[in-house]
């Protein structure tokens, strides 16, 4: 029913330190699972160490533009992602020449960018006279 019987062995610690332990722990155990999830985090065997400090700080630098990415736009990050995917990126090709162009935004799509603080893409990128 929406409720949680919390409890601590540490008798120093307030109701709220307790509660907010558990909320902590439980975004911790999240972000580990979106590492393997969602990032598709695999074991990756360095024997370098700077090897491996990069490849921890790469893995926590996305993790990170994820969760602003959630907190700004307020949606998950799968809708997030699902949403910005569906912008392309269209060569169009003929005896003219070339032209490249993005699809317009959905307003789903404005509305993440806009809460992320980012301009959407140009309508055309490039463009060829032959």
């Amino acid at each position: 029913d929406g409720k949680y019987l919390l409890s601590s062995s540490d008798p120093d610690l307030s109701a709220e330190e307790i509660a907010l332990g558990y909320k902590n722990l439980r975004e911790a155990e999240r972000s580990f699972r979106d590492l393997k999830t969602t990032l598709e985090l695999r074991p990756v065997f360095h024997r370098l160490e700077h090897r491996i400090r990069a490849h921890a700080i790469v893995c926590w630098l996305a993790l990170l533009l994820i969760r602003i990415a959630e907190r700004q736009s307020g949606r998950s990050w799968r809708r997030v992602a699902t949403e910005l995917q569906r912008l392309h990126l269209v060569t169009l090709e003929g005896a003219a020449g070339a032209i490249q162009q993005t699809t317009a935004p959905s307003a789903p799509q404005q509305a993440i960018l806009a809460a992320l603080q980012i301009e959407p893409p140009p309508r055309i990128t490039a463009l060829e006279p032959a």
